[in-house]
């Protein structure tokens, strides 16, 4: 069974989260809450988590995975923002808006799944925001599920579906819901990529 750690999902313990983070610099695969459902986190930077990380989803390695960052100055240091990302941030972050843009080259390949480009965001949990500032980098936010199967919402359905998962930050329920809004900012013409939590119509508003 993985190793559980719980937290106050609005004030998280900050010995709780440098032990996740500990786990996450040491290449492990850590599950914690995100403002949407449960995600998987992993040094975007190193190669071998990477992999073990897809292999523990069932994951094809030709889907790229997106980050979480706890904040902006966070998802610069592993994308290059462009004008647009940098609007959208601004009126998006925290929030469930996830932003492609040109990734950096201390990435591992294996990230971007042969691509250039990679989707971030800062999400509005504390949880979530803590690990990754506590990391030092932006983590892995790839769901907490095999491929294919529901997505989790609670640290027990992480338990029961990946059993094999190394630790598990358990910050009760998260909310559900619909997936972060993906958006393509990389390129001159701002462009949807996935529908969700946020409607496109919105989006377009807020770059005008």
């Amino acid at each position: 069974m993985p190793h559980t750690l719980r937290v106050d999902p609005r004030a998280p313990d900050v010995s709780v989260i440098r032990e996740a983070a500990a786990m996450i610099r040491e290449g492990l695969v850590v599950a914690y809450p995100t403002d949407t459902l449960y995600g998987l986190a992993v040094d975007p930077r190193n190669a071998e988590a990477v992999r073990r990380l897809y292999d523990l989803k069932g994951r094809a390695e030709s889907s790229a995975l997106t980050l979480i960052a706890a904040d902006a100055g966070q998802a610069q240091a592993a994308g290059q923002m462009t004008a647009a990302a940098a609007r959208l941030a601004s009126r998006w972050w925290p929030g469930p808006v996830t932003i492609v843009i040109p990734a950096r080259a201390t990435l591992a390949r294996e990230v971007l799944a042969g691509g250039t480009t990679v989707g971030i965001r800062v999400p509005d949990h504390a949880v979530a925001i803590a690990l990754a500032r506590e990391s030092g980098f932006c983590v892995t936010a790839t769901s907490a599920n095999r491929s294919g199967a529901t997505a989790a919402s609670t640290a027990a359905a992480v338990a029961d579906a990946l059993p094999d998962v190394d630790a598990i930050v358990d910050g009760g329920p998260s909310r559900g819901g619909l997936p972060s809004t993906m958006v393509n900012a990389a390129d001159r013409e701002v462009t949807l990529i996935r529908a969700g939590a946020v409607a496109w119509e919105r989006v377009l508003e807020s770059l005008q």
